[in-house]
């Protein structure tokens, strides 16, 4: 694992293995005899008051009443796993950090994602932005990139991250509801505050609906600086992107998640490192030079602006992977705590007002989830050295010999570092202004960018974020809310704002309030990332089967799908075993058809078999699956007898059936009549145009969803 293990072997030290050898103890090491009876007064026919003298008794209750810690205010809710960062290309031309220029190196990382506005408890497929944030556990101490999955934010100033968060969360009189954004104070803050027009666009598209962590991109979000080894001083945004693309749930789809497995998101990451098919992100960057900093339109330190790519286009120099699951959730994944403030050498701040409060308020936010020694946990401390005066407080681990705890000392102790040795040196910035409560003229302007997503968005991702917008609206109670939020929709786009009217109830904007510019910029549609090759690596597809099903069609699909990393998912209408046509094989299942459903996949096959086919036609449940599968715009394979099962569950003219020996596709469903034991090969090419049932099969998988589907209308035609 190269260097990814001195953070392994760092954790080492604090884990304990739960096994048979082990024996029950106290936390001050006292084996005991009983975990089951606290100590009491008893005789063989009643059982007397229990006594306060049992010290196992009262440490075992007083650690429990205990072991709650206050959750996040926002990204409460959240996942994460371990891996490693590499760099391909040195950025020495912009920064001497060794993190970022050292391609020998291999950095161990903590990635943790989140939902912003839900508790704890919360599900984890709602509508929110998503934390994306990255602990390097560097040589140079730990670097912190704390960012989301879009790369703007709702405000430009710091002081106002209380109001935004105030109201999105639960509303005060009843608190409701939880973990969403439809209702009156969010959507009444968004009007107020028209700095946060643009963000809110990204969070009502598709991208605040993430599939997985593992296909989400990731934004640093705010501007930070990069210095290298001449004194040259650039500004710089991060950016990762996913080797397996940038996919979404639909939102049907979400809705029905959050209720059937809340936790689909923490499970699925699980899921693909336990599989070994390790999620894998693009590092990279975009860059400014200090000279340039006021030659575009917008300000480059305002957090609610993307930099287009168009014009600073991003510089990929490293990947990561994540490669380990948590031993231990709480010990991990919810004390683990980052901070925008940790830099490292060659690395620094910009003025960015949301930044600059930031490096604030999660420093003091620790203080009070964790205590003042909250770096000290085995999570949270660096892999290199650490030593300095601050001492004592709730929970030290540190023990300090010497005789000296202050600087200067007369043994010259713990002297600070020289830039030589690697200690941290502000960039001598020059500044010059007046002490104002004030922004400059281009933070002011709020609109041009929220144009810019709107206009590069593709037509099924207009259509998205146009009933996303009907949705949230349709929930705010208060007419001033809607139809404020309505006449706001003009400074966009008139058709949007005249769309939404019609449908939440506001007053139809009879013209633009401001003429939409007409630009577009690459980069911002999520659909310029497909992955990097077709693949349907970690994808779930569900099999389903009864007894009497095609044994050929189902081993040969269910050989082709492990083989190609995906993970097949035998569905049956009872949980025991189900037998093949002939009984010559069995299986099984997974799951029955009411346990699971068909939100829980990205796909579903069904092989052959009349027995099968015949059980599976009777059974509603096995219907809906179809339908619903079908309405979620996801492949659908089927074979032998099964064309007709599909035939009839969806029943549109538009999805026409193979007839006979070739493989037919209509809209994602691909089927094939007569089944040889040669319409299966052991390689599965997945390109568009291959002959091949499971070519075409996977290949509808790998593009994620039929868009095609959604533009033809044909998915709202069948009921789910």
């Amino acid at each position: 694992m190269g260097n990814q293990g001195n953070k392994v072997a760092d954790l080492e030290q604090e884990t304990k293995e739960v096994s048979s050898k082990a024996r029950l103890t106290t936390d001050y090491g006292v084996k005991q005899t009983s975990a089951d009876d606290w100590l009491k007064a008893v005789s063989q026919d009643k059982t007397g008051p229990m006594l306060l003298e049992d010290p196992f008794g009262r440490e075992k209750i007083m650690r429990f009443d205990h072991e709650r810690i206050p959750e996040r205010v926002v990204h409460a809710r959240g996942s994460g796993a371990f891996g490693k960062f590499r760099l391909l290309e040195s950025a020495e031309d912009v920064t001497f950090a060794p993190v970022l220029t050292d391609t020998s190196r291999e950095t161990p990382i903590f990635i943790r994602f989140s939902t912003v506005l839900g508790s704890r408890g919360s599900a984890d497929t709602v509508r929110d932005v998503r934390g994306f944030a990255i602990k390097f556990y560097t040589e140079e101490g730990n670097w912190d990139i704390v960012g989301n999955d879009i790369p703007v934010f709702f405000i430009q100033d710091a002081i106002k991250f209380p109001d935004v968060i105030h109201a999105g969360k639960p509303e005060p009189h009843n608190e409701v509801p939880q973990a969403q954004s439809a209702h009156n104070n969010f959507w009444d803050f968004q009007f107020n505050h028209t700095e946060a027009t643009h963000m809110f666009m990204w969070a009502m598209s598709d991208r605040a609906i993430p599939r997985s962590y593992r296909m989400m991109q990731g934004f640093g979000v705010n501007t930070f600086t990069m210095l290298n080894a001449k004194g040259e001083r650039s500004f710089v945004k991060f950016v990762f992107t996913p080797e397996l693309g940038v996919h979404s749930l639909v939102w049907d789809e979400a809705l029905k998640l959050a209720g059937q497995d809340p936790d689909f998101h923490r499970k699925d990451l699980w899921e693909a490192i336990e599989n070994g098919v390790y999620p894998k992100w693009k590092f990279g960057i975009q860059v400014i030079p200090e000279a340039d900093e006021h030659k575009f339109d917008f300000d480059i330190l305002d957090a609610t602006k993307v930099w287009p790519e168009d014009i600073l286009p991003v510089r990929y120099i490293g990947e990561f992977e994540l490669n380990r699951n948590p031993d231990e959730f709480f010990t991990q994944v919810e004390q683990i705590a980052f901070c925008t403030s940790h830099i490292v050498p060659g690395i620094g701040f910009s003025d960015d007002p949301l930044l600059q409060g930031r490096n604030f308020s999660y420093f003091d936010t620790q203080l009070s989830r964790l205590g003042v020694n909250w770096q000290e946990l085995p999570i949270n401390r660096p892999v290199c050295p650490v030593m300095n005066f601050n001492r004592d407080g709730a929970m030290r681990h540190t023990i300090s010999r010497g005789t000296v705890n202050y600087w200067p000392n007369r043994f010259e102790a713990v002297k600070p570092a020289t830039v030589e040795e690697g200690g941290y040196v502000e960039y001598a910035e020059k500044i010059a202004g007046i002490k104002a409560r004030a922004r400059s003229v281009k933070f002011k302007e709020h609109f041009s960018q929220a144009q810019l997503f709107w206009n590069s968005m593709s037509p099924v991702e207009k259509n998205h974020i146009t009933n996303a917008l009907a949705f949230e609206l349709d929930h705010c109670e208060d007419p001033v809310v809607y139809g404020r939020m309505v006449q706001r929709l003009a400074d966009i786009d008139l058709g949007l704002a005249q769309t939404l009217a019609d449908m939440v109830g506001g007053e139809a904007p009879k013209e633009a309030t401001r003429p939409n510019h007409g630009r577009k910029a690459p980069g911002l549609s999520q659909t310029e990332y497909p992955g990097e090759k077709p693949t349907i690596k970690s994808r779930r597809i569900a099999i389903l089967v009864a007894d009497g099903y095609d044994p050929v069609a189902y081993k040969a699909a269910y050989g082709a799908i492990s083989a190609a990393l995906a993970i097949p998912l035998v569905i049956g209408p009872r949980r025991s075993k189900v037998t093949a046509a002939g009984g010559s094989s069995s299986v099984q299942p997974h799951h029955h058809l009411e346990g699971f459903r068909s939100t829980m996949v990205d796909a579903i096959f069904i092989p052959g078999g009349e027995e099968s086919i015949k059980t599976l036609a009777k059974n509603g449940r096995a219907l809906h699956w179809i339908r619903e599968a079908f309405g979620h715009l996801k492949a659908i394979g089927a074979t032998g007898e099964a064309v007709d099962l599909v035939n009839k569950a969806i029943a549109l003219p538009e999805i026409t059936v193979s007839d006979a020996g070739d493989v037919h596709k209509a809209y994602g469903v691909v089927t094939l009549r007569h089944v040889k034991p040669e319409s299966f090969t052991d390689a599965v090419n997945i390109a568009k145009g291959a002959a091949g049932f499971m070519d075409n099969f996977f290949y509808a998988i790998a593009m994620h969803r039929n868009w095609d589907r959604e533009l033809a209308g044909l998915h709202t035609q069948v009921a789910y």
